[in-house]
């Protein structure tokens, strides 16, 4: 640019001079009309220039640059290294966008980018196919329109993406998909949907294996104890010196009868594919049926609170939900020493209802938190059996509340006391 300005201001001097010159030596009128007219052809030489560029502009051809006289030469010049420059990082950017489109239609996975008002902007061909969609004709269409699943719509719009949401197969019913979305930083979000389809079916089977075991059990395992209690109360009949073993007998049968019930309970939940029941629910007498409970199993060993915003309640299906949340007051009590104390709260925070059990019982050491909810998971194996857990427990809580679209909160210390909470969604919530 300055050597632009240059050239600009030489022609202007240069221009100036020869005026000055023909003044001096004819007249004033002369040196004006050749000074107008070397301006004059100065700025038909830029409009036609102008007129050059303005003509390329509309339709750029790297081969039909036009050359130019003067300074538009160099103008022209720097257009050229800027066009070959811009074609040359457009030839590498299409590059890339295409080895992308390949890695991304080789993955088996498919990948949706959905826009933050939720609507397709790109697509991978396993998407189009899982999910019956069409980039072509779908771009730019909002997801709900073309995924018509009220439970998949309510996950959506939940926006809480800790658990995939299953889908089954537009276009084979037999075929499941699960669906996890990932938000970006730029408010978009990332689909992607997975064939979970044999999974399933083993998973299948392995539900219909225990809950077969578990009923087949059940009905031996009742004659057996209905036996051991009868001859334990027939007088004479076990001798002084075994009847400790009969007791023993007894302890481990209710105990294997109480894991049967929880296996049986826990294949039931997750074979059951139906949405659960949108009654409302009573908070205040929930909680109250619950320190009940509470105070029945405690026997009076420790101080149990109950708080309750009472101008909120909750819609689900009342038994799922009486179980889950029961389970997270017979666990405080049962892992809280005699004398501790437990709090349970139903609050609203952020629009969600929390339903949280405290106490300060024993703790559980941080890397113990994440694995709680699996099955038979136990952090210390002994003090379960003394205090008749079956390790099953907080599996049945996480899939009632997975059913209701909530979510399990852990916050623990060891040594100090733990915080179960169920934090439910904002659509779950019934103001009164």
């Amino acid at each position: 640019m300055i050597d632009l300005r240059w050239k600009s201001a030489l022609f202007i001097c240069a221009l100036s001079i020869v005026s000055i010159f023909l003044w001096l030596i004819t007249s004033l009128t002369t040196a004006l009309i050749v000074f107008s007219v070397g301006l004059l052809f100065y700025v038909v030489n830029h409009i036609f220039w102008i007129h050059q560029l303005n003509r390329w502009l509309k339709s750029p051809d790297l081969s039909q640059v036009p050359e130019g006289t003067g300074l538009w030469e160099d103008v022209y010049s720097s257009l050229l290294k800027y066009e070959r420059s811009n074609t040359l990082k457009q030839t590498e950017l299409n590059s890339a966008l295409e080895r992308f489109q390949i890695v991304a239609n080789a993955i088996p996975d498919g990948l949706v980018i959905l826009s933050a008002a939720n609507t397709i902007e790109w697509c991978t061909s396993h998407a189009e196919y899982q999910l019956g969609l069409s980039l072509k004709t779908d771009i730019n269409l909002p997801i709900v329109n073309l995924l018509r699943n009220s439970h998949f719509i309510a996950y959506l719009y939940n926006e809480v993406y800790d658990e995939p949401f299953k889908l089954k197969d537009v276009k084979n019913a037999e075929s499941t998909l699960e669906i996890w979305l990932i938000p970006l930083a730029t408010k978009q979000k990332l689909l992607i949907s997975r064939d979970v389809t044999q999974i399933e079916k083993v998973d299948a089977m392995r539900r219909d294996f225990i809950a077969n075991v578990s009923h087949e059990l059940r009905t031996p395992l009742t004659v057996v104890g209905g036996f051991i209690e009868t001859l334990s109360d027939m007088e004479g009949a076990i001798p002084d010196s075994i009847r400790s073993y009969f007791g023993m007998m007894q302890d481990q049968t209710t105990r294997m009868r109480r894991l049967i019930e929880d296996l049986l309970t826990l294949s039931h939940i997750e074979s059951n594919t139906q949405a659960p029941d949108d009654n409302p629910i009573n908070m205040s007498m929930l909680m109250n049926m619950l320190l009940n409970d509470a105070n029945a199993l405690s026997q009076g060993k420790h101080r149990i609170s109950v708080q309750t915003n009472p101008h909120f309640d909750l819609s689900g299906a009342v038994d799922e939900l009486q179980s889950a949340l029961g389970n997270l007051v017979s666990n405080a009590i049962r892992y809280t020493p005699e004398g501790g104390e437990i709090k349970i709260n139903w609050q609203l925070r952020d629009d969600q209802g929390i339903f949280s059990v405290t106490d300060n019982g024993i703790g559980i050491d941080q890397q113990h938190i994440h694995r709680l909810t699996e099955r038979f998971y136990r952090v210390d194996r002994s003090r379960s059996r003394e205090t008749g857990g079956t390790g099953l427990g907080l599996s049945i809580v996480k899939h009632i509340l997975t059913r209701h679209q909530a979510r399990l909160e852990i916050t623990s210390e060891l040594g100090t006391g733990s915080t179960f909470s169920a934090v439910f969604p904002k659509a779950r919530i019934i103001q009164k």
